[in-house]
């Protein structure tokens, strides 16, 4: 089973390698099952269209899906070298692809973001996006430094990661020790009432505003499903009112895949449990998937419906 149906070896065509990391140990609640969320976004890809919302050919992008890396649950030291050396391999055998992750709880994002800025020579240009319910700014959370409540500070103790390229969008649930934490560092998070308060155009001019203010040219983007409203994506364990919806969410990719080089993007905390029974949020997650990878396309002006296909 793949995504789409892509191939799953990495050629002189390819320019996405879509890989699945089946590990939700380091969540902090019991209720949600994201480690079956990568083989469950997959499957519903079986019924959904093959082409774009702007008319791509979905099976023309130059797109193959690799499969999952094998995760020991609890063994986090393990599983982080594992993701490490995946991501690695990945650049091996093509080093301008762009990876694609589907997780998983929300930390499995953070050995990919080091991967894959680990890997990136012009580190001055590099930023991270992330779009969340929550600020998961935490210094330690449940089992320690390493939960899905940590990993936007994770990030930020990378050495090449500061207060100017790394950006949360979406928050609204927030507790005051990682507010405080936020503060103190000068986290910046564009909160979700923004778009009702100023409009979803001026949220993505800020956003852009923010990047390009620091000399941003190359973004990480990480989408934690809680960004959505629970009416739009239930199948989360934190189901927090106010969220955005997928048109929002739509079109701030579509405008930032314009402006940046978007070298890498996962897709994380689905909860294939928790949804409904007619996978409203697995199907979420899998068009947006595939509209993001067409924009990134887009952006190469490339005429898409004319490449070979996979």
């Amino acid at each position: 089973m793949s995504f789409y149906d892509y191939g799953g070896v990495i050629d002189k065509n390819t320019k996405f390698v879509i890989f699945g990391i089946p590990w939700d140990y380091l969540t902090s609640i019991k209720a949600p099952n994201s480690a079956i969320a990568p083989d469950k976004i997959r499957e519903v890809t079986n019924n959904l269209a093959l082409s774009t919302e702007m008319g791509v050919e979905i099976p023309k992008l130059k797109v193959v899906d690799i499969g999952d890396i094998p995760i020991e649950r609890e063994n986090v030291e393990m599983n982080l070298n594992k993701i490490k050396t995946f991501v690695k391999e990945i650049y091996r055998q093509k080093d301008d692809v762009i990876p694609i992750m589907i997780g998983g709880d929300h930390f499995c994002s953070y050995p990919v973001i080091k991967a894959v800025g680990d890997n990136f020579e012009r580190k001055d240009e590099f930023g991270v996006l992330i779009f969340d319910a929550h600020l998961d700014f935490y210094q330690e959370w449940d089992k320690g430094v390493y939960s899905h409540a940590t990993i936007s500070h994770r990030v930020f103790d990378l050495s090449y990661i500061n207060d100017t390229n790394l950006l949360i969008v979406g928050t609204r649930d927030i507790d005051i020790p990682e507010l405080k934490l936020s503060e103190e560092e000068n986290i910046h998070h564009f909160d979700a009432y923004l778009v009702s308060e100023y409009g979803l155009s001026n949220l993505i001019d800020n956003i852009i505003d923010f990047f390009q203010n620091s000399k941003i040219k190359y973004l990480y983007v990480s989408i934690d499903i809680d960004v959505f409203d629970p009416s739009t994506a239930p199948a989360t364990g934190y189901a927090i009112p106010g969220g955005l919806t997928y048109r929002e969410i739509w079109q701030i990719l579509k405008s930032i895949a314009s402006k940046f080089n978007i070298i890498g993007f996962d897709l994380v905390e689905v909860a294939p449990n928790l949804d409904l029974p007619n996978n409203l949020t697995s199907n979420l997650a899998a068009k947006l998937i595939a509209e993001f990878i067409s924009f990134i396309s887009l952006n190469f002006g490339e005429n898409i419906n004319e490449t070979t296909e996979i």
